[in-house]
């Protein structure tokens, strides 16, 4: 029995005593895949590089409190609230940035002034009830401001702000309890809090700037060209899998659209950034960026009947090939005519225009979907198997919501077109005012290539006197000679 054991216990040593014989190439390989994802996010959006370097910078200049002697023996200790502001005020955006700073500035100046004025009340208390009346100051005040941050305005705007509000509040109040020199605190305090979020302000502005109103008007373009860039294929995709045919093209358009599923989130904190952004390139001041997100809602809207679609297109009961061919050219219209308002409507977003040339596509697409109604209202279900159809049925009234869902987010387009004062689409020419353009461009240039022309004009016997039959006199006549 001991030989037996002596045995395992090597052939355990063998196979897996030698565990951390294999630890430098398991550490390489785990440095290879956190490298290659390392670039993959810095090529995903190389900004995120850039403002890892402005933060970098931020932090080093504010970091001179400390190093420079004169400024330290100015600021003391408290030149670290400016390290501090720099760290938790720097955000990647200049409107999240510039709303964080001018929350925190605004809180500690009002805090910092209340909190004076606390101290001062609560000295002519006395000795005793000095330290009673802070803290009843400092319950109230937190309780007040805590309650006011569940008003969802405060919440989405002013949240960090009352967060400093209460530190600060609660900081100079208690801290002036045992040190007399409370202005100089609350002095010092609100000045390198002000440096530090003004040089955030001014690196976030100037160097390299990532505006939030921007990325929300290019999300929100996105997003809508993935709805068209699906329903574009959808139509053609479907019918092929109802006629048993395979589908070996790229798909990956398809899933697209998914992403609008979930970008509520992304697309209120831009809007939310972009309303402290001041005016920078083609966005204005007061731009209405309230109304990105009212296009942001229309889309998502159509994106759920578009996710009902897609569940249909990967179903395994499929609508029989008679009745598909009996739908297919209106079911096939209507997809592929809102897709193309949507993408229509997209580079309208994207290029500031007028939405005017989205609306034919809409029109085509009612038509369609008129027609579909119309032949699901006559006599095509005699002799048909209602459970068979029930598929190709699902699919036709889906696409009749997306129609409208499309006229839906044409509709709220147009009134961010109008109220952001987009310029106004030349119309295009249409073919035939076209030909008959360039027909009169041949001609009027063979008339200026002629030979030079003489007009002779010679006057004609004068005319005989009118006749009492005739009312009016004869025109005389004229002869012209070339």
């Amino acid at each position: 029995m001991e030989v037996g054991s002596g045995s395992g216990d090597k052939a355990w040593f063998f196979t897996r005593g030698r565990w951390w014989l294999a630890l430098p190439a398991k550490f390489r390989a785990n440095m290879v895949d956190m490298a290659r994802k390392v670039k993959k996010l810095g090529q995903d959006d190389p900004r995120r590089v850039i403002h890892s370097l402005k933060v970098g910078l931020a932090l080093t200049l504010v970091s001179i409190f400390y190093y420079y002697q004169p400024l330290y023996s100015s600021f003391g200790v408290t030149a670290m609230w400016a390290i501090m502001t720099v760290v938790v005020v720097f955000e990647f955006s200049v409107g999240a940035t510039l709303g964080k700073g001018l929350n925190r500035g605004m809180a500690t100046l009002l805090a910092g002034g209340l909190g004076v004025g606390a101290h001062y009340l609560a000295n002519l208390s006395g000795h005793i009830g000095e330290p009673i009346l802070l803290g009843f100051f400092v319950f109230l005040q937190a309780t007040i401001s805590t309650f006011l941050r569940f008003f969802p305005k405060i919440k989405s705007r002013y949240d960090y702000g009352m967060l400093i509000f209460i530190l600060t509040f609660s900081l100079i109040s208690v801290s002036g309890y045992r040190n007399d020199e409370i202005f100089e605190l609350a002095h010092k305090r609100l000045s390198t809090i002000s440096i530090g979020g003004s040089l955030c302000v001014i690196i976030s502005t100037v160097v390299c700037p990532v505006w939030a109103g921007e990325d929300l008007h290019n999300l929100i373009a996105l997003n809508i060209e993935k709805l068209g860039d699906f329903l574009e294929g959808f139509g053609d995709e479907y019918f092929k899998r109802t006629g048993g045919e395979a589908c070996k093209d790229d798909n990956g358009f398809l899933e697209g659209y998914k992403s609008v599923l979930n970008s509520k989130t992304s697309e209120e904190s831009l809007a939310n950034f972009a309303a402290w952004e001041p005016g920078h390139g083609r966005f204005p001041f007061r731009h209405p960026w309230k109304l990105y997100l009212k296009v942001g809602i229309m889309a998502r809207e159509c994106a759920y009947r578009i996710e009902s679609l897609n569940a249909c297109l990967n179903a395994d009961i499929q609508a029989p090939s008679e009745f598909g061919s009996i739908i297919q050219e209106a079911c096939t219209n209507m997809s592929i005519e809102s897709g193309k308002a949507l993408k229509e409507l997209a580079l309208a977003i994207k290029t500031m225009v007028q939405p005017s040339s989205a609306d034919s596509h809409i029109e085509n697409a009612k038509s369609s979907a008129k027609k579909l109604k119309s032949l699901l209202k006559s006599g095509i279900w005699e002799d048909v198997d209602l459970l068979k159809v029930i598929a190709g049925v699902t699919v036709a009234s889906i696409l009749i919501d997306v129609v409208t869902c499309t006229e839906k987010i044409a509709e709220s387009i147009h009134e961010l077109a109008s109220k952001a004062q987009f310029k106004s689409a030349e119309p295009p020419l249409s073919p035939e005012k076209l030909h008959s353009g360039q027909m009169q461009c041949a001609k009027s240039s063979q008339i200026l290539k002629c030979p030079h022309a003489v007009i002779n004009v010679s006057e004609s016997t004068p005319p005989s006197p009118p006749s009492e039959s005739s009312s009016a006199p004869k025109a005389s006549m004229q002869r012209m000679e070339v």
